[in-house]
């Protein structure tokens, strides 16, 4: 999960650079802690949130298909 998050989030800011991705596993959800750069944040997060929600569920469908855990996709 960690990768798809850090090559959707590259793709979208002017900054890849400063993109970070941390990854934590617990038995019943993996959290995916996603930073960048302040100047990019309105890129990630996008107009009413839907970049960031569309990410959110993109995940989630990856996560699905390869286990049962519940994924959480924070944007710091």
């Amino acid at each position: 999960m960690k990768e798809l998050v850090r090559i959707i989030a590259t793709s979208l800011v002017d900054h890849p650079d400063q993109v970070e991705v941390t990854e934590t596993e617990t038995d019943e959800q993996i959290t995916v802690e996603l930073k960048v750069a302040p100047e990019d944040m309105g890129k990630v997060i996008g107009k009413q949130g839907r970049i960031a929600k569309s990410i959110r569920t993109v995940v989630r469908a990856a996560a699905a298909a390869k286990d049962d855990r519940k994924v959480v996709v924070d944007i710091v």
